[in-house]
Formats: structure tokens, sequence, C-alpha cells
């Protein structure tokens, strides 16, 4: 077998067999395959595509790449929960407590934040001392022992998929569907994932701009859970305006922790209740998404979320009194409240817009390995189709630099915009599909 072989079958649109697809992985994983040819492949897959059994081949010889966590022994069933990333989306850090509250294990592997979308770790890490970078023995016992454990990815998880992506970054091959789609599934089958909910964001602040874009990836990552014998399910969620109102580490951290205690902003909640309700179902602890947001509201009403928080911040060697008492999160130097200037109704706020302006204040990265201030960020005091009086509190800024404060505000003041008549509120979902 030879890889250009390989590379002109699916330059002239031909399926490629699982042993080719197996022989191609493992070359370039182990470096017999030059950069130039997985390249020239990437982008015969981005022009023509990949059907659902190849993608699935793909995406299980690329978590076989290296090592891949079985958890049978473990847990009964090993739930994870995906977002394709958004702004303002610390779902995890509310879910991942509220389902183990409920009495299904949740072990997670998470990333940290690229470009406008931020990275759970980055937010969990804003707490002094909590450690996400457990080893493979340790990510079990926690698992075994407290029914949650949140950590970044090891290195031997899917190895090919860290190669191929990063050739994808620089080869204009990132908006393929099928490469999109192996990525992410290969990193959940590796992490032992046997039931998996997704999150697909769809709007201005998500990498699938188009709901016709995310209901095809949707559609593709539940076929490969199905045809890798797993179970998936995918809810299609808005991102054209940020979710909640924080966007920013510590900022969004504490947002978390006030939805823990039943405090958090409506949108969050709905959106948290949601995500619990199909991670319940998918793990066989309910029968419904009704009873699932049931016993999911309870765990948040009886305070029991709130315990299985303190536990991961504690068993994970995270300062708790930082969570008892969020006034001790990083704080930023500069905090500048901006009000309205007219008065209407709000009929966008540009996610992506919100996102980049929290990456320039320094909250996020504009490539791998930046480092990050947990501290900066923004507050949007208000949602799509809230009338807003002149005089009204419009945004909140978390600076640590004057002139970066003084760009945010602008940037910010621009990506909100008015009408004079009436707006209908944006849809939290646009369907699921299993």
């Amino acid at each position: 077998m030879k890889a250009v072989d390989i590379i002109i079958k699916k330059r002239d649109r031909k399926v490629l067999s699982r042993e080719e697809i197996d022989f191609f992985v493992q070359g370039f994983t182990r470096g017999e395959i030059p950069d130039y040819q997985v390249a020239a492949w990437a982008m015969a897959v981005m022009l023509n595509g990949m059907t659902e059994q190849e993608t699935t081949d793909l995406t299980l010889a690329m978590a076989y790449s290296g090592e891949v966590l079985d958890l049978t022994g473990v847990v009964p069933i090993a739930v994870d929960k995906h977002s394709t990333g958004g702004v303002g989306d610390k779902t995890t850090l509310v879910v991942e407590p509220v389902v183990a509250a409920c009495g299904l294990p949740v072990g997670k592997m998470s990333g940290r934040g690229l470009g406008f979308s931020g990275g759970t770790l980055d937010k969990i890490e804003s707490i002094r001392g909590f450690r996400t970078d457990l080893s493979k023995e340790e990510f079990i016992h926690h698992l075994r022992t407290y029914g949650l454990v949140l950590t970044g990815q090891t290195g031997d998880l899917a190895p090919a998929d860290g190669k191929l992506y990063a050739l994808r970054d620089v080869t204009g091959t990132v908006p393929s569907i099928p490469l999109i789609a192996s990525s992410i599934m290969s990193k959940k089958i590796a992490a032992g994932a046997q039931a998996i909910v997704l999150d697909v964001k769809v709007g201005a602040g998500a990498f699938m701009e188009t709901l016709e874009d995310a209901r095809q990836l949707a559609e593709l990552m539940v076929a490969i859970a199905r045809l890798s014998g797993r179970k998936a399910v995918a809810v299609l969620s808005d991102m054209n305006q940020p979710l909640g109102y924080a966007v920013g580490n510590a900022l969004e951290l504490r947002e978390a922790i006030d939805t823990l205690h039943g405090n958090g902003p409506e949108d969050f909640y709905e959106h948290c209740m949601e995500i619990a309700s199909h991670m319940l179902v998918i793990g066989g602890k309910v029968q419904d998404l009704r009873e699932g947001r049931d016993l999911a509201e309870e765990a948040l009403r009886e305070g029991r979320a709130w315990q299985q928080f303190r536990t991961l911040v504690q068993a994970q060697g995270g300062d708790v009194r930082m969570v008892d008492q969020p006034e001790l999160l990083p704080k930023a130097d500069f905090i500048e409240k901006v009000y309205a200037s007219q008065q209407g109704y709000l009929s966008a706020i540009n996610a992506r817009e919100v996102g980049e302006t929290s990456v320039d204040l320094g909250a996020g990265r504009t490539k791998k390995g930046d480092p990050i201030d947990h501290a900066v960020g923004v507050v949007i005091h208000h949602k799509v189709g809230d009338f807003v009086r002149e005089g009204d509190l419009l945004f909140t800024i978390h600076a640590n630099d004057r002139s970066k404060l003084a760009q945010a505000k602008q940037r910010l003041l621009a990506a909100h915009s008015w009408s004079t008549t009436s707006v209908q509120p944006l849809p939290l979902f646009y369907g699921v599909i299993e």
C-alpha cells in the first residue's frame, strides 16, 4: 500500500477502505508519511468529503493511535459531554457537579481556550492550586472515589489527532466537517466515553456559523458514535450572543458558582438543565428528559451539586476558600461600567466580537501556549430583545491595562446593535439529533 494511491483515490472522490485509512493514520503518526502528503490528503477530504463509515474508520484509527482508556471496571457507564466552543460557555462547571450529584459519575478531559472560544481548564485554574494535569491513574482514582474529575488531556491520547490538527491549522483544512467530527470523537473515544452529549453551537460566536453546517456536524458525530458502538445525542444551541453574562475566566467561574447556588443568569441555567437532563437520560439514570430535569433541579435546590463542586475543587488541590468566598478570585485593576447612550431594543450582541475583545484584554490566546490573565474579561448585562433605556448599565469591562480597556469599550459598543421596534429574543436551542 502506498500513501500516494490513497491520496489519489480520495482526490478522485472514491471511498477509502478501513485498511487504507488505518495504514495512512499509522504512517503519519509514526512519521513514515511526510507532512506534505498528509496535507494533500487533508485537502482532498476537505474538497470531496467522506462517508459516515469512512469518518468512523478515521475516528477509530486516530483514537487507537495511542492509549485508549477503559473505564468499564471503574463506572457502570462512562458519560461525557462536549461543547464545540463558544463565548461565555462555562457549562461544564455546573453540569458536571449536577450530574454527579444525581448519582451518575462524570470523568471529563477538557481543553484550553484558543481564539475567541474560552476553555474550561483556563476557567477552573482561576482557583489557586487546582490541578488539571492528572495522570491516567489519578483520573481513574478520582472518578472511582469522588464520581467526578476534570482534567486536561494526557499526552498519549489520540496523538494522531494532535499531529493532524497542527497540519490542518496551516493548510486551510480546519473547516472540513469530517475532519472536525473525527477530531472531536477520537478524543472522546480515547478518553473512554461510552455515552456522549454533544453541545453543537451555532451562530456568530461559534465555529459553525450556519444551522445547516451545525446540523451536518451533529448528525455526523451521532453517526460515528452509533457506528463505533457508542451512544450520542447532539443538541444544537445558539451562540449568536454570549451564554450567560460573564466572558473571561474568573468572571465565568464566579457566574458558575452563582448558578450552583441557584442565582445564575436565566439563559445559562436553562442551558445547563437541558444538557444535564440529556446526560442523565443517555447515562440510563432516568427514563426521559422531564424526569432528568426534575432530578437535576433537585440536586441544585438541595445544595448537593454545590457540595460536589467543592469536592472536585478539594480533591484536585484547589483552594476551596476561593469558591466559598468568590471575592478571593483574581480581580482586575481597572473595572469600568459603561452605560447606554440611547434607548431602544437590542437587536444583536455579537458573540464573536465580545469573545475577541475578551481575548484582547488578555483572557484568551491568539496562539497555543500564550499566557492568560484570569482576572480580565467583560460582563454583558443584557440579552437580544431587551428594551434598554438611556443611562442603563450596558456592560462592565475588567482590565489590567488602561489602553486595552479603551479599545475594548469601543469594540463592545459596536458589538451592540439597536432597533426602535421590538425584537424577538433568540432561541436557546434549534433542535436535538439522536
